[in-house]
């Protein structure tokens, strides 16, 4: 016969539940929407069991819960599982004491991982930006329409690579232009900021560049680009060339005045030229190649 704690009890131990009950009292949680006993650390064990246990709706949830009653006590939770009550709570309850709790953990796990390797050595923080789409049945959530007949979101996520933690989640409607997403930013001085073509809008990117903050992106096939030196060439495989370049029109320099550094690499392992752009002058062109292949840990933290 097992007498340890549960491995959910286990793993819901490392939270700091103090924290979580200062947000609480914050927004009046508990004492505004307590909807019969159930109270908002019990919606968040419930939601954080579903998560970990992959259910798919507040019926799958409510039935693994309610399968065996004998341990919700020793999973934290004292309120009653229902479909019903998860649905109150999840619309009642105020959303901000949540988000507050995750940024509490976020910034504890980001303090544990800064040292973390990912394959390249940097001082700076560096950052993956991109978003997935999330599709919604339009009979249940009509203002989510995406096209004719599909709903969706899309979930905009800057991911520390640093122990690929997420910093920042964004929802938005699902037809925003991912670009647009930089407007919400607060750039960190001195951190890297790696993104693909999509977000390239040189209005946008200066305002890093303005922060201190340093971009690297590949460029886009109609932006014209005017060489004014090229450096010395490494000769590290892979890299083409290496040149200092500023944007040719007038109208685009409008947006962009300063200098961009544009390098040209050959990715061996799928065989095919990528050009990239970035604002940084001091690393080697081989660790911005690289820096931009790390890109893909966001990539795989949507898979998962």
């Amino acid at each position: 016969m097992n007498v340890g704690r549960m491995v959910f009890s286990q793993l819901i131990g490392f939270l700091p539940d103090r924290d979580f009950r200062r947000c609480v009292q914050h927004y009046n949680g508990d004492l505004r929407h307590r909807e019969g006993g159930f109270s908002c650390w019990d919606q968040f064990l419930c939601m954080a069991f579903a998560q970990l246990t992959y259910r798919e709706g507040l019926r799958d949830i409510e039935a693994c819960l309610r399968s065996s009653p004998t341990k919700l006590y020793h999973m934290g939770v004292s309120g009653r599982v229902s479909k019903s009550t998860l649905a109150d709570a999840n619309e009642r309850h105020d959303w901000r004491i949540f988000a507050d709790f995750a940024q509490i953990v976020i910034r504890r796990a980001r303090t544990l991982y800064m040292d973390d390797p990912f394959g390249e050595e940097l001082r700076q923080s560096a950052y993956a930006l991109d978003s997935t789409t999330i599709d919604l049945c339009l009979a249940m959530f009509p203002w989510a329409r995406f096209r004719q007949r599909k709903g969706a979101v899309k979930m905009h996520t800057l991911l520390d690579l640093h122990g690929n933690i997420p910093t920042f989640v964004w929802i938005s409607d699902g037809k925003l232009a991912d670009v647009k997403v930089l407007d919400q930013l607060i750039p960190e001085a001195g951190s890297f900021y790696i993104m693909d073509r999509g977000y390239v809008d040189f209005e946008r990117l200066h305002r890093l560049t303005a922060a201190s903050a340093f971009f690297v992106t590949r460029t886009k096939d109609n932006i014209q680009l005017k060489r004014l030196t090229s450096r010395h060439k490494e000769s590290a495989a892979g890299v083409m060339s290496d040149q200092i370049v500023v944007l040719a029109t007038a109208d685009s320099r409008s947006h962009y005045p300063d200098k961009l550094r544009r390098i040209r690499y050959h990715d061996a392992d799928n065989d095919r030229f990528l050009v990239f752009l970035t604002n940084n002058f001091d690393l080697p062109a081989l660790t911005i190649a690289r820096l931009y292949k790390a890109r893909w840990q966001v990539e795989l933290f949507f898979e998962s």
